[in-house]
Formats: C-alpha cells, sequence, structure tokens
C-alpha cells in the first residue's frame, strides 16, 4: 500500500526558507511523479511542485518558481520541498501527493498534472507552513 509521511512545517518569518520533507512507501512502479499542493484558508488545493522520476524533470506553479525547489533522493523514495523567500502568501497547508505510475509525453506533462489532482493515487496527511512577523 502507498503511504506518503510529510514532516518539516511549521512558523517562519517572511523572507525565511523551510523544507519539507515526503517519505513515500510502497511505491512499487518504476517511474512515478511526486511532489506538493497545497490548500490556504477559504482557497482550493492547488498544486505547487512536482517532480517525475523518469527523467529529472520538475515543474512548479508561476507563484513559486524562482523560490522553491523540489528535489528527491533516489535511494529512500523521499521528496523534499526547499522553500525561500518565503511570504505571508505561501501560508497554506501543504500535502505530499503521488501518481503512480506516471511517464511524462506529450499529451500528458508534468505540468498539466499539477492541476490533475484526480490523477493522484496517495496523500499525505498534511503539514501547517505558517509565514507571519
Amino acid at each position: 500500500q502507498l503511504q506518503l509521511v510529510e514532516s518539516g512545517g511549521g512558523l517562519v518569518q517572511p523572507g525565511g526558507s523551510l523544507r519539507l520533507s515526503c517519505e513515500a512507501s510502497g511505491i512499487t512502479y518504476t517511474y512515478y511523479a511526486i511532489g506538493w499542493f497545497r490548500q490556504a484558508p477559504g482557497k482550493e488545493r492547488e498544486g505547487v511542485a512536482l517532480y517525475s522520476n523518469s527523467d529529472g524533470i520538475t515543474a512548479y506553479v508561476n507563484s513559486v518558481k524562482g523560490r522553491f525547489t523540489i528535489s528527491r533522493d533516489p535511494t529512500k523514495h523521499t521528496a523534499y520541498l526547499q522553500m525561500y523567500n518565503l511570504k505571508p502568501e505561501d501560508t497554506a497547508v501543504y500535502f505530499c501527493a503521488a501518481s503512480v505510475p506516471f511517464f511524462p509525453t506529450e499529451s500528458q506533462t508534468l505540468e498539466g498534472l499539477l492541476s490533475r489532482q484526480s490523477d493522484f493515487d496517495a496523500w499525505g496527511q498534511g503539514t501547517q507552513v505558517t509565514v507571519s512577523s
């Protein structure tokens, strides 16, 4: 059974940094996509960043490009979201999610997967990130 466990959330001042971790277990396919979604109070959940292990490509929502970096430790099926220059509008519950199997093609891009939450097979419990002075 595919399971995801997040860690690393917390309270940080504007301009600060945080790193989220997502440890995956039970992945039985070779290729998959893993990444992060977030949901702010009163807003819909949105895709933030994804990583495709077939070729190491990444995808980000425009609002975090240049500030967030997603990476993966292949030895542990663990994904990381390094967040720099955090802003109050980044405050949200961050969820790790995995789409298994996944292989990017011309018709099924990683960027497109950011907006297809129904394609994700497992979700973590969520971790709170609060950016406030």
